[in-house]
């Protein structure tokens, strides 16, 4: 190459793991104030060396990002070593993977994935998107109607929820464009009040914000996807999109050809089953007035 660059190392796994574990590295090293150029000559490489890791772009080598552990002060041996587990799950030949809430602590997973996307598609058949939900709708969905008896644990989990949606604030937010069905808005999480507080926040944010919103009318509940699923797309060619499920368990990340094939195939019907835009938020409105 001109520049005098090494040739960019292939993929070698799973896209959605390295995302997250990037992400991760990326969040460590500014904590530590180290710039990307100091990160790469410590591992004998390049700032834009560093730029692919973050991104997910490359594969990750252990001994690289142990010595950039080190230099960014993880000094826990334990938490250190589970990365590292993580790193060589990220090299494993393909994948369907699997997470329990077993894993540590720091491993945002699906946060690094949003904050990545430019463009997130959802499909929820329960509840309003954890993206676009307030925070006593969030409460009521966690502590299962009982907000009062909330734990620390809820708490905690309500609180990441409420900073997940700080991405649709940044420059360069991802496009969401949600698909819900009706049923979601006659489901009173936590009252009268709050599911109408709800409807008002949608109001709001599928007005002037990065969001799209259309709703599938009861006639046409279920005929286009079996349950709820997320599409996350990137804005770099080379990372393919991945597809999100939730489950009582965990969840499990999807990113074969085939598969997002299938869903997007759903997606796009979902769009023609569901409401306009225009007429969703009218929908909306007269929903917000009976309440």
């Amino acid at each position: 190459m001109a520049t005098g660059e090494p040739a960019p190392e292939r993929e070698s796994g799973p896209t959605a793991l390295r995302i997250v574990l990037g992400a991760q590295l990326r969040r460590l090293r500014e904590a530590a104030e180290i710039s990307r150029a100091d990160a790469g000559y410590a591992i004998r490489g390049s700032e834009s060396k560093i730029s692919r890791m973050e991104l997910g772009r490359v594969g990750l080598k252990e001994r690289d990002v142990s010595d950039l552990l080190t230099m960014y002060g993880m000094n826990d041996e334990d938490a250190k070593a589970k990365f590292l587990e993580m790193v060589r799950r990220s090299n494993s030949p393909g994948w369907w993977h699997r997470y329990t809430d077993l894993m540590p602590d720091w491993f945002q997973d699906y946060v690094g994935l949003e904050e990545a996307a430019s463009r997130i598609l959802t499909y929820e058949t329960h509840f309003v998107p954890g993206l676009l939900q307030t925070e006593e709708y969030a409460m009521a969905i966690s502590s299962h109607g009982r907000p009062e008896l909330a734990t620390p644990a809820v708490r905690r989990r309500v609180s990441l929820r409420m900073q997940r949606q700080k991405v649709l604030a940044r420059p360069g937010a991802p496009r969401v464009w949600a698909v819900i069905d009706e049923s979601v808005l006659h489901r009173p999480m936590g009252g009268r009040r709050v599911l109408r507080d709800q409807i008002d926040y949608l109001l709001s944010v599928t007005k002037d914000g990065p969001v799209t919103l259309q709703i599938i009318p009861f006639a046409l509940s279920g005929y286009a996807a079996e349950g709820p699923f997320t599409m996350l797309r990137f804005s770099e060619s080379d990372l393919p999109d991945i597809v999100y499920l939730e489950h009582l368990a965990g969840a499990l990340y999807l990113d074969k050809l085939e598969e997002l094939e299938i869903y997007s195939r759903a997606f796009d019907r979902l769009t023609v089953d569901a409401e306009t835009p225009d007429r969703s938020r009218q929908l909306l409105t007269k929903m917000r007035a009976d309440l």
